[in-house]
């Protein structure tokens, strides 16, 4: 077992292909971490359809039970080396849509919230998620060499700032996070 540091509700890597140069394609192109959408109305199928240096977006953001298993695509993270521009979620609780995390995967975890940020930190057996046990990991952000995240088009949410008297239902879009 390694310690992963794991975004805020986990959002894992489990993907593995290619890497390509990356640059931003268009003038009218618009980077990841600009764009908002609303949740959970505001969500498109694909936060990132166009097909740039790297490709299309592999998965999508439109989430909901239906999408929920083992071969889940969503790349929506609710509070998530080579393949970065692939990776999907992987949450601890049902109803987002994702892969869930198995029982026995996460070994220890640590919660801290301060004014400006959630951590989750902790130990996983990365390979009850579809990791090698020696994988190091990448950086998942909204930004990326070509501004279209890693993943490509991936979107996190979180209940962890909304002042939403105890409504935990309530999430907002993190523009700036990482795995």
């Amino acid at each position: 077992m390694s310690p992963v540091a794991l975004s805020a509700l986990i959002a894992i890597a489990a993907a593995s292909t290619r890497v390509l140069a990356q640059d931003a394609t268009s003038s009218s192109f618009v980077p990841l971490a600009s764009k908002s959408f609303s949740y959970p109305d505001g969500i498109p199928y694909q936060a990132d359809p166009d097909n740039g240096v790297r490709g299309t977006q592999q998965g999508y953001n439109l989430c909901n039970s239906t999408t929920e298993g083992p071969n889940s695509m969503c790349q929506t993270a609710f509070t998530i080396g080579d393949t970065e521009g692939e990776e999907v979620a992987w949450c601890t609780k049902k109803g987002r849509g994702t892969r869930l995390i198995p029982a026995g995967a996460l070994t220890g975890v640590q919660f801290m919230k301060t004014p400006g940020y959630l951590q989750v930190v902790g130990f996983i057996d990365q390979t009850k998620i579809n990791l090698q046990a020696d994988d190091g990991g990448g950086e998942l952000d909204p930004h990326g060499a070509d501004l279209r995240g890693n993943p490509l088009g991936g979107l996190v949410y979180t209940n962890g700032f909304a002042s939403n008297n105890g409504n935990n239902n309530t999430f907002q879009q993190v523009h700036e996070w990482h795995k």
